[in-house]
């Protein structure tokens, strides 16, 4: 996965847990798509001092990552309900039982729900 994508998901699971600063700052530069240079005069500081706090805060969501586990079990779950929607589709497919169709749809729109 990419670090940029990696990064944006992970300041989504666990940013409240951050200092204020390097949640607003890896916010602008991973979500918001703002340069160090943007940051920097937005916030009255230097380019430097904004590195320095998104790489602290890199730093910190993947020691929570780490710990936490909370990506990683959310995509585990993700791959775990497609291969169930997956079989579903194969048992809807094959049964001529209209009863066992519509449990089957319904089931499969929960299931939706949670990806």
């Amino acid at each position: 996965m990419e670090k940029k994508v990696k990064l944006s998901i992970l300041c989504e699971l666990y940013g409240k847990l951050l200092t204020k600063k390097q949640y607003e700052f890896l916010n602008d530069y991973y979500n918001n798509d703002l340069s160090l240079s943007e940051i920097a005069e937005n916030n009255n500081i230097t380019r430097q001092a904004v590195r320095d706090n998104i790489k602290k805060g890199e730093k910190k969501l993947f020691e929570y990552e780490e710990k936490l586990l909370f990506m990683k079990r959310m995509f585990n779950q993700e791959k775990t309900i497609q291969k169930v929607l997956s079989e579903l589709a194969k048992i809807q497919k094959d049964s001529s039982d209209k009863k066992v169709t519509s449990i089957l749809e319904s089931i499969k729109k929960e299931l939706n729900c949670l990806v």
